[in-house]
C-alpha cells in the first residue's frame, strides 16, 4: 500500500484569521499537520508516501526535503486549480497499487486509521472507500449515504439525510485514475466532484465509519484538534 498527501491548498481562512504558518506546517500538538500524517505511514506501514504542496511558500517543501520519512518520499511542488487536479498530480507515484490518500487537514487518532485501512482491505470489489463520521464540523461538509452493505448509495445534497460525512481520509484502487480524462471533460473542480465522476461512471464505492476526526480549516480548530489528540492520548 502506498500513501497520497494532498497540501497544495492555500489555507486562506486560517491565514485571515491570524495564522501566519502555511497549513501543512500549522503545529497541532507539538508537531506540523503534515508531519503527523506521515508519522503514520510508520504505523500502516506504507511503501512510498507521495506529497504534493503548492509553490507558494517554498518553506513546505524546505520542511518535507529535510525530514527523515518513515518511506521513499516523492514531492510535487506546483499550485493547482483544485484538489481533484492535486490528486491527478499524484497518479504517477499511486498509479501501480493501492493506496491511502490524505487531505493535510485532518487530525484522526492512529487506532481509528488502522481500523479504516482493515476494514477498507476487506471490500475487495470496491475501487474506493471513504472514511466517515458523525462528527460534523465543517463549514461545507460532504454528505455520504450508504446502504446495509456500506456501499455508497448517495453524495452531497442527494445524502443530506444521511449522518455521515467524509473524514478526510480515503482508500483507493489505481483503476480510478482510468478516469482522469473524463472528469477534465466535464470540468469538475474538486475532489468530491471526481468521488461523484466515480459513482456516476459505475465505479463501486463503499463508505467506512469510523470515529472522530477534527479538520482544522480555521484558527479556532487548531484548539478543538489539540483538546481531541489529549482525549486520546496522542497529545
Amino acid at each position: 500500500m502506498k500513501m497520497g498527501i494532498i497540501a497544495a491548498g492555500k489555507g486562506e481562512r486560517l491565514a485571515r484569521g491570524g495564522i501566519a504558518a502555511p497549513k501543512p506546517l500549522v503545529s497541532v500538538g507539538a508537531r506540523p499537520l503534515i508531519a503527523r500524517i506521515i508519522d503514520a505511514g510508520a504505523h500502516i506501514p506504507v511503501s512510498s508516501i507521495a506529497v504534493i504542496v503548492n509553490d507558494l511558500d517554498p518553506a513546505v517543501a524546505g520542511y518535507l526535503r529535510s525530514i527523515r520519512s518513515p518511506a521513499p518520499l516523492d514531492l510535487v511542488v506546483k499550485t493547482t486549480p483544485s484538489s481533484m487536479e492535486s490528486l491527478f498530480c499524484l497518479a504517477p507515484f499511486l498509479d501501480d497499487e493501492p493506496f491511502v490518500l490524505f487531505t493535510v487537514d485532518v487530525v484522526f487518532a492512529q487506532q481509528t486509521l488502522k481500523d479504516f485501512l482493515q476494514a477498507a482491505e476487506s471490500i475487495k470489489s470496491s475501487s474506493g472507500v471513504l472514511a466517515l463520521t458523525r462528527f460534523v464540523d465543517d463549514e461545507k461538509p460532504l454528505w455520504v449515504a450508504v446502504d446495509g452493505s456500506n456501499r455508497i448509495t448517495a453524495m452531497g445534497d442527494a445524502a443530506r439525510g444521511s449522518p455521515f460525512v467524509t473524514a478526510g481520509f480515503y482508500y483507493f484502487t489505481p483503476e480510478i485514475f482510468n478516469e482522469i480524462e473524463a472528469a477534465r471533460r466535464r470540468n469538475l473542480n474538486a475532489l468530491r466532484g471526481f468521488l461523484g465522476h466515480l459513482i456516476d461512471s459505475g465505479y463501486l464505492m463503499s463508505g467506512v465509519p469510523v470515529s472522530k476526526t477534527v479538520d482544522v480549516d480555521y484558527p479556532e480548530d487548531i484548539e478543538k484538534a489539540e483538546a481531541f489528540l489529549k482525549e486520546i492520548n496522542e497529545a
